[in-house]
């Protein structure tokens, strides 16, 4: 009948063996992965010689001036002003109807296409001329839109 185990040995490895064996498994990886191996280190040459590399080690060594420096020009009022505005934009944007707002922008691109016809054109523009446009359809629905646009606003304005 057998023994019992009653002692467990453990191997311990020297420092010469740890490390050769971190050094084979070191070894193992390059290999494995020599083709990413090479294009990292033919983008650490090409930054290198184009002197991003440097660049980016002084960034890095500098970092708490940076660090101010950024914080500094993202405290400015122009800076947090763009920011407020942006949150207000998109607040009142997410109110808008979707559609209303896609057929503005083809009327607004539509117009900039009839703006330029007319440039070309060069012809000046009488006040009967504006009178008689006065009755095209399409100029009063323009028209009415953007009197109706500017109602809106002022009673936006009253707050």
């Amino acid at each position: 009948m057998a023994q019992p185990i009653k002692i467990i040995k453990k191997v311990e490895l020297t420092e010469e063996q740890q490390k050769a064996q971190s050094l084979e498994s070191l070894l193992s990886e390059v290999a494995q992965n020599k083709d990413s191996l090479l294009d990292t280190l033919q983008l650490l040459q090409e930054l290198h010689k184009s002197g991003i590399l440097d660049a980016m080690n002084s960034l890095v060594k500098a970092k708490e001036q940076v660090a101010k420096i950024a914080v500094g020009q993202m405290t400015r009022e122009p800076v947090t002003n763009l920011i407020n505005n942006a949150m207000a934009a998109g607040g009142a944007l997410t109110t808008l109807d979707p559609e209303m707002t896609k057929k503005l922008m083809n009327g607004v691109a539509n117009g900039l296409e009839k703006a330029e016809q007319g440039l070309q054109s060069n012809s000046k523009v009488g006040i009967l001329d504006l009178l008689k446009v006065l009755n095209d359809p399409d100029i009063n629905r323009a028209i009415g839109f953007g009197l109706n646009l500017l109602k809106g606003v002022g009673e936006g304005l009253k707050d």
